[in-house]
């Protein structure tokens, strides 16, 4: 059974696939009216979206499939305290494919040792977005013409940023890449994700300031200071309007650079740079949309298992990251792997040591 729980789960030569799919879909959608007829997707959000959630449903239906779920988990049986595996297990056994979205870092891996189909996160707490990295993959690519030879900025809550964790790990597959990351000393990349740099020998450099880096980079990519994943509001207060872009810093930017932002925004970009060609948020969004049916052409047509395999019962979490999966799901087992020659959570990445 093929998840998709992070980005790295696939390979070079698998993306190039999808996004030969997908562009395949952008030039000739009247191929691909029922490819998923007959099929259904579950979304299953526990965390408000509007652009992942849209997204994924237009997908589907673009494809001729259908789709049920909930947007808000006071309308579940999570209300009533319902694990999240007795809710995949029941989920999954209506479904072709699920769609997940939650506050807790890790809980997509939960999901999908539980789940009879396919489980795809559509994000987990701060930690990963890898649907989010196939609409920037799709928008660098078709805009660009390329995605290997880049440099990349971050900019912003890149301790907090799940998109920007998803991004650093899909461009490892590529080569030439160099990251600047800008951020504030406080919301700078975790711990797992400078050892996975390090890892793999990517360039990057760490720096609190924007106007400094802007005409080395190819792609800007934005993100705002997002509170909700503040457990200190004054640490909100104290970042939050740390960085704006403004046409006036454009002008330092190259020509063809790509302002990329995962969306929703607050501050963090001007209303006047929505104008500027190289404002390619609003692009990356619809671009989404057509890697997501080309990702559920695939994963929506796997057969379903009849069983899942028998899964080791936790006895006690051995995380200590706060926003894991394993701190609220007791059952869960206690899986270990190695990041940066680190053991680590197997479901949030947080070290255990």
């Amino acid at each position: 059974m093929r998840h998709l729980i992070d980005f790295g789960d696939l390979t070079r030569q698998e993306w190039d696939g999808l996004y030969a799919r997908a562009s395949q879909i952008m030039d000739r959608p009247e191929d691909f009216l029922e490819v998923c007829r007959g099929r259904v997707m579950a979304s299953v959000f526990y965390e408000p979206s509007t652009r992942t959630n849209f997204s994924f449903q237009a997908a589907m239906l673009r494809l001729g499939g259908t789709v049920f779920g909930f947007a808000d988990p006071k309308s579940s049986s999570a209300a009533k305290g319902e694990s999240l595996k007795d809710t995949v297990k029941m989920v999954s056994g209506y479904a072709d494919v699920v769609v997940m979205r939650t506050p807790w870092e890790g809980s997509a891996k939960a999901a999908s040792l539980y789940s009879d189909v396919p489980v795809i996160n559509a994000g987990d707490g701060g930690h990963m977005h890898p649907t989010q990295t196939m609409a920037d993959l799709t928008a660098i690519t078709r805009l660009l013409g390329r995605a290997d030879g880049l440099s990349i900025g971050l900019c912003g809550d890149l301790k907090n940023g799940r998109t920007v964790h998803s991004l650093i790990k899909a461009m490892a597959k590529f080569e030439n890449i160099r990251f600047f990351l800008i951020s504030p000393r406080e919301l700078a990349i975790p711990g797992y994700m400078r050892a996975f740099l390090q890892e793999r020998g990517m360039g990057f450099t760490e720096v609190t300031g924007l106007e400094a880096v802007i005409p080395q980079l190819d792609v800007l990519y934005m993100t705002r200071i997002q509170k909700e994943r503040f457990v200190d509001p004054l640490e909100y207060e104290r970042n939050k309007g740390v960085y704006v872009l403004t046409r006036r810093k454009l002008e330092r930017a190259k020509e063809k650079m790509l302002v990329m932002h995962p969306l929703p925004r607050v501050d963090e970009i001007a209303v006047d740079v929505d104008d500027d060609p190289r404002a390619a948020y609003f692009r990356q969004a619809r671009y989404g949309m057509f890697a997501r049916m080309a990702l559920l052409a695939d994963l929506a047509n796997q057969p379903r298992l009849d069983q899942t395999g028998a899964v080791e019962i936790g006895t006690k979490p051995v995380c200590r990251n706060p926003r894991c999966i394993t701190r609220t799901e007791g059952y869960l087992p206690p899986l270990v792997r190695q990041i940066g020659g680190v053991d680590c959570c197997a479901f949030c990445d947080g070290a255990l040591s």
